[in-house]
């Protein structure tokens, strides 16, 4: 990756400010901007510095690094404001346990009535150091989003309601293509774009921090990321 590529992805996740924004904010011309993108111009280091500081990274990650690896599965980066929601969970704990537990969630909600279940999942925190490093094993929870006609008198399972809330949303393309690069890569890229502007991560038990949804569209698969955002 090259710093005219890390430049432009760069401006792009920020808030897709255009060349002419980034020029005006660096006090050079848009040609200039053009120039330092497609790599046949460069910045003095003090501008260089300035457009980290700018963009919430290192001089190592903007001149060294692939800082937008997979950029083609990776498309609508956007912040997003969730209704209020209510879901059940389930949880698993195995050394594969992201299957178990949709299955579990899913086939909950058809016997409670749910024609098309809405299904989100997530990693689960609570696993000790030696089912990881002894066993191999791994936690994964799924939740089922409740209808707003949901009879809540038949649910056997906790449910718990969330207020409205935004998050940063990526959408991934094909992601059991490469799962192990294109998911964790999606997290990584969502969380760079969150630093780019300025958007700190909420963590509080009212609040699910993360999960993903994975749907079909026109026969190829797609998975959202969300990250729950300060409002």
């Amino acid at each position: 990756m090259s710093f005219g590529q890390n430049l432009q992805f760069l401006r792009k996740m920020h808030d897709g400010m255009t060349q002419e924004k980034l020029a005006e904010k660096m006090g050079v011309s848009r040609q200039t901007i053009s120039k330092w993108e497609i790599d046949s111009a460069f910045p003095e280091m003090e501008t260089a510095i300035a457009l980290c500081k700018l963009f919430s990274c290192s001089l190592d990650e903007l001149l060294r690094e692939n800082m937008n690896s997979g950029s083609d599965a990776y498309t609508n980066i956007c912040v997003e404001e969730l209704p209020p929601m209510q879901y059940v969970r389930y949880a698993v704990i195995s050394g594969a346990p992201e299957d178990d537990a949709i299955k579990h969630v899913n086939d909950w909600a058809i016997s409670c009535g749910i024609k098309q279940p809405e299904i989100i999942g997530w990693d689960f925190p609570f696993t000790s150091q030696e089912q990881i490093n002894v066993y191999h094993m791994h936690g994964y929870a799924a939740a089922c989003i409740l209808p707003s006609d949901f009879d809540t008198t038949c649910a056997d399972m906790e449910i718990i309601t969330q207020a409205k809330q935004q998050y940063a949303v990526i959408t991934v393309k094909e992601p059991f293509s490469a799962p192990f690069s294109l998911i964790p890569n999606a997290y990584k890229t969502l969380m760079r774009y969150m630093e780019v502007n300025g958007l700190q991560h909420k963590q509080t038990k009212e609040v699910l921090p993360c999960f993903e949804k994975v749907y079909e569209e026109d026969s190829v698969s797609f998975m959202d990321v969300y990250i729950a955002v300060e409002n």
